[in-house]
């Protein structure tokens, strides 16, 4: 734990263009995308980190050696970053680089809790994972029930799983046993977001498979997801909280066999709200 400092100012709105361990390269440039879109719409700063990869096939353990130096320039960046006092906001291609980002952010705001749409739970070790899927193991690595090397710093309690309805059986095991904050689809909304927030410093993750399928291209589209419309009103709401910044991921940058690149105005208006308050403004987030 470090002494966690004062908030002063914005950062620039940041794309880690390294590779995250995706399945194929649409991640990278969806992620891109997205920073681009916002940094027009907002009228920001856009600094790019990292070089775009290719996919990577293998064994999660080959997965993790081999992003394992961009995940610890990402961490040192976000270190960087939130040692001055800054508030991220960061795309990257898949959810794995919460592996990096995570133990970061709760070493310098340990009382902050973590916001995680996604319609995943993310809790699985290599011990329960039924797939070896390196993002499906985030939260759990960076919370310390697996030893990813690249910190554990996070703790269970600080997390809600905000969307999350395509559970596994280990991880709804740590949902029923009351040691993650859980809020499915049906449960999700404004009030209900800010009885587990509860106060507390926020960090959002927003994994863009948590919408409806259809919405966005993912790698992933899931029915019984959110509605664009639920998003915005949960982003705004958000935004009036004590954000410390956010990270979004899981999106690609066209639908499959199309050429053309995909229509990203729904989440960039959704995500608006929260991206403006982090990154366009000077006064610190309320207490």
């Amino acid at each position: 734990m470090v002494q966690q400092p004062p908030i002063t100012a914005p950062a620039p709105l940041i794309c880690f263009q390294g590779n995250c361990a995706g399945r194929n390269a649409l991640g990278m440039t969806g992620a891109l995308a997205l920073a681009q879109h916002l940094a027009r719409h907002l009228d920001i700063p856009l600094q790019t980190l990292g070089a775009p990869g290719q996919a990577l096939p293998g064994s999660w353990q080959e997965v993790l050696e081999t992003i394992r130096p961009d995940f610890v320039s990402m961490g040192r960046y976000l270190e960087k970053i939130l040692s001055a006092g800054k508030r991220p906001v960061l795309t990257m291609s898949r959810c794995a680089g919460g592996l990096a980002t995570l133990p970061v952010v709760a070493r310098y705001h340990p009382q902050a809790c973590i916001v995680w749409f996604d319609a995943h739970g993310d809790l699985n070790t290599p011990e329960t994972t039924g797939s070896g899927y390196l993002g499906g193991m985030v939260i759990a690595g960076a919370a310390g029930l697996w030893d990813s090397g690249l910190g554990s710093d996070l703790t269970l309690d600080q997390v809600i799983l905000a969307g999350a309805h395509q559970l596994d059986p280990g991880e709804q095991a740590l949902i029923d046993e009351g040691r993650v904050c859980h809020l499915s689809p049906s449960e999700l909304s404004v009030e209900t977001l800010q009885r587990a927030i509860n106060g507390r410093p926020v960090y959002i993750h927003l994994d863009c498979d948590v919408l409806r399928a259809g919405v966005v291209p993912s790698d992933y589209q899931i029915d019984d997801g959110l509605a664009p419309n639920a998003l915005s009103e949960l982003m705004t709401a958000l935004s009036r909280e004590n954000v410390i910044g956010m990270e979004v991921a899981e999106l690609e940058s066209h639908w499959p066999e199309q050429s053309e690149p995909a229509d990203l105005t729904v989440l960039v208006d959704a995500l608006s709200p929260v991206v403006k308050r982090l990154l366009t403004e000077d006064a610190p987030c309320a207490p």
